[in-house]
């Protein structure tokens, strides 16, 4: 019987939980025998509390002694202001003793905040991206849905748990067993851990012009330095003129719009998940001064970046 460790971190969605813990109690049940076990921890009181305002009871608190072959910890909502330095000293000693330590949606932030994932791949929730890649350069970070480095698991988090977790079983305890548990919770199609956690461009925004949709992908990829729309017609191999007919007949808006919407929309998450200040998020968002940024976003949104911080909170 193999023994997992559950850290819920308060935040932490029930969703990214559920999507771990179920595969392997259903493992349990249609192996007709106890294949695992788990104890719930959390940092501090008696339960650990969900984004949603559901409690799971736990069975002990950071600093106990854990005996564990895989501790996973799960976490949501602004890593950043997470600076517990008793979880992270004993995350360090869980990781001392051997165990296999798997940080899920937002923990692989915590993770390496506590220096378990210099020299490792690893991925994380696709709106913590752009913190993680500044804030820990030595680890190496993927854009899929899981991914397995040696003694060191991180996931997307949301469904991508149960993928993950499925994995691991087969790995455990073969592929009928997986395939089982898959069918069980009607999943019909294996992802494997390199596949992507968003919807393609195609899809998010409903189009399939190629053209149109290189220069979208190029927009996302630039927000801090805007490309002017010359180099976005080169880019799309269509006079300024051209490109600004695509624009209008597929998505019913202007190229300036567009990459103005992006830009705020990068803004908007950085907002809501990190800790940064509206600044530093308007000048990494492409805007030259903090009243364009404000009176931009409220524009679009409704309220300043400083009101939508306080709203969150």
């Amino acid at each position: 019987m193999r023994t997992l460790g559950l850290l819920l971190v308060d935040g932490f969605a029930l969703m990214s939980y559920a999507s771990i813990i179920e595969p392997y109690r259903a493992a349990n049940m249609l192996a007709g025998r106890p294949l695992y076990r788990w104890t719930h921890i959390s940092t501090g009181g008696d339960a650990s509390h969900a984004s949603n305002g559901a409690m799971i009871v736990a069975d002990q608190t950071i600093g106990q002694p854990l005996d564990c072959d895989t501790l996973f910890v799960v976490a949501g909502g602004d890593p950043e202001r997470f600076t517990d330095q008793r979880t992270f000293a004993w995350l360090r000693e869980i990781a001392g003793r051997g165990a296999v330590l798997a940080g899920i949606s937002a923990a692989p932030y915590l993770l390496a905040r506590a220096g378990l994932l210099d020299g490792y791949r690893c991925t994380v929730h696709w709106e913590h991206r752009a913190a993680f890649v500044e804030a820990f350069p030595m680890a190496t970070l993927e854009t899929g849905l899981y991914a397995i480095d040696r003694r060191r698991l991180t996931c997307a988090g949301g469904m991508a748990g149960m993928d993950l977790a499925l994995e691991l079983i087969e790995r455990e305890h073969g592929h009928g067993l997986a395939a089982k548990v898959s069918d069980w919770f009607i999943r019909s199609e294996p992802r494997a851990a390199n596949r992507p956690q968003r919807l393609s461009l195609r899809d998010r925004y409903g189009i399939s012009n190629d053209r149109l949709l290189k220069v979208l992908a190029h927009m996302e990829a630039c927000v801090e330095d805007p490309t002017d729309r010359a180099d976005l017609a080169r880019i799309a191999g269509v006079s300024v003129r051209q490109l600004e007919r695509l624009f209008d007949r597929h998505l019913g808006t202007t190229v300036g719009e567009s990459y103005m919407r992006i830009r705020l929309s990068q803004a908007e998450q950085l907002l809501r998940t990190t800790g940064i200040s509206t600044t530093v998020i308007g000048i990494s968002c492409g805007f030259k001064s903090s009243s364009h940024f404000s009176r931009s976003y409220k524009q679009r949104f409704g309220r300043s970046p400083n009101g939508e911080r306080g709203k969150l909170r």
